[in-house]
């Protein structure tokens, strides 16, 4: 089996992170090559969750002061339109309007 770091397709980023630059559909060595491949492309993958993970932790606290300013708003607003359902509506059920 050929090690990675023998391969023209293998390289290391600045933060010593695998590189592999092959494509798996045309320029794979060896079989061993589609399960590394894979598994570096699933820990990007994680990386990528993960930082969404953080990014919403960061929009949290926005969302929370959002919902409580939406929902003192509508309570102002059903409020002021309170004038509009009087008692005298639910007074008598027989009566009818024409």
């Amino acid at each position: 089996m050929i090690q990675c770091s023998d391969c023209e397709y293998f390289s290391r980023g600045s933060d010593g992170a695998p590189r592999m630059v092959c494509d798996p559909f045309s320029n794979i060595k060896e079989p061993e090559c589609l399960t590394k491949w894979q598994f570096v492309k699933l820990d990007t993958m994680v990386q990528s969750y993960q930082a969404t993970l953080r990014m919403y932790e960061r929009l949290a606290p926005l969302q929370e002061k959002m919902f409580r300013h939406m929902e003192r708003e509508i309570d102002e607003t059903e409020e002021s339109d309170s004038w509009k359902y009087t008692d005298d509506d639910d007074e008598d059920p027989d009566r009818l309007d024409a």
